[in-house]
């Protein structure tokens, strides 16, 4: 389902009226929407693991834990907290102004837009509709069109099971979000990388919109010495899902690279090449035996994103660095999980996002 017109001033218009007519600011309204997400997730469960495979190749185990799973539990904390939420608090004034009194009071900001991602295409477009509608907003939302058939299932989801005339789907390609982003919004949640990002924002800012932006960047996990084999071996499994076990890498709170003192490298090295079998086991617990063929590990999202991440694994300072893994499949879009020791780093896999299943592994002399 595809709803794509090129001037979205009727959608808008008609969305204004449904907020300024009081109907979102209703207890009961916001309650029958937060409702309506979890029937949603539990009757259409099938197809959003069937639209996940299709698109990102998850599993339903993982599609479940990080999709379905956190929104419903997102949305039955809303529905715990929404009459506290709704509540007004008494403001503290200065002595200057007594005897009067204060209170804050929570308002909508009125027409959101969403510009969702096509990594978690379901938990990052709800989490956003779930606070939303808990403020009492009405809604656009732009699902990503890189996971097509996700967004497809939203479309017809949400129209199946949330007020229409305050919860709207427009789906397309970045032309689309182009021309919505030339209209005004009260609000702007927008998820993905910088350079959109940095449009977003500039559109945002012709208009004074508020905007929430939640983008990538390398984010480190700093590894300081550990005595105790078993914290280390702790430390190798946390560090394995929050690389590989999240949407194959391709996430913006993944695990980028890895940094550690020399004086702990060692151990660190020889725990993963001494227990290679250790990291294979983990794997195979985590995606079984054999990943590229037993569909538990995501896959790449498209061709694009599949030439990127080889380019920057086979540079040959970055080849010559591997330490674990490597195989590619372009036909399959399959990456394994691979580890690198001290990439130089003025090779693009340090300058750059990895986004993707290659973990780097740098050493330093101190960590101080």
């Amino acid at each position: 389902m595809e709803a794509i017109v090129d001037d979205f001033e009727g959608e808008l218009k008609a969305l204004r009226e449904v907020f300024n007519s009081g109907k979102t600011r209703e207890a009961s309204w916001r309650r029958a929407q937060l409702k309506g997400i979890l029937s949603l997730l539990k009757e259409r469960e099938s197809d959003i693991f069937k639209a996940l495979y299709q698109d990102l190749g998850k599993h339903h185990v993982e599609a479940y834990r990080d999709e379905i799973g956190t929104v419903a539990k997102s949305a039955n904390y809303a529905l715990g907290n929404l009459k506290k939420w709704m509540s007004s608090k008494r403001a503290k004034l200065p002595l200057a102004s007594f005897p009067s009194s204060g209170k804050l009071i929570p308002e909508p900001f009125g027409v959101v837009l969403i510009i969702s991602s096509w990594n978690f295409p379901f938990g990052l477009s709800f989490e956003p509709i779930i606070g939303a509608i808990a403020a009492g907003n009405v809604v656009i939302l732009k699902p990503s069109e890189l996971a097509p058939t996700c967004s497809s299932v939203l479309a017809d989801s949400i129209r199946d099971y949330l007020d229409n005339a305050a919860i709207r789907v427009i789906e397309g390609g970045p032309h689309v979000g182009e021309k919505l982003l030339r209209h005004r919004f009260d609000k702007i949640f927008f998820t993905g990388g910088a350079r959109v990002g940095q449009a977003v924002m500039t559109a945002a800012a012709r208009n004074l919109t508020p905007v929430t932006l939640e983008l990538g960047g390398k984010c480190p996990a700093v590894v300081d010495f550990i005595s105790s084999s078993r914290d280390r071996k702790i430390a190798v499994k946390r560090i394995l899902w929050g690389k590989f076990g999240v949407c194959a890498g391709q996430a913006c709170i993944g695990i980028d690279y890895i940094v550690t003192s020399k004086t702990f490298a060692s151990t660190l090295i020889t725990l993963w090449m001494y227990q290679v079998e250790l990291l294979k086991k983990e794997i195979n617990t985590l995606f079984g035996y054999n990943p590229k063929d037993t569909n538990t590990v995501a896959k790449i999202i498209n061709k694009k994103h599949f030439s990127r991440l080889k380019g920057l694994l086979v540079e040959p300072a970055v080849m010559s660095s591997i330490a674990y893994g490597g195989y590619i499949e372009e036909d399959r879009l399959f990456i394994e999980p691979t580890i690198l020791l001290d990439p130089p780093l003025d090779t693009t896999i340090m300058k750059e996002e990895i986004f993707g299943p290659l973990l780097p592994i740098i050493t330093v002399r101190t960590l101080s």
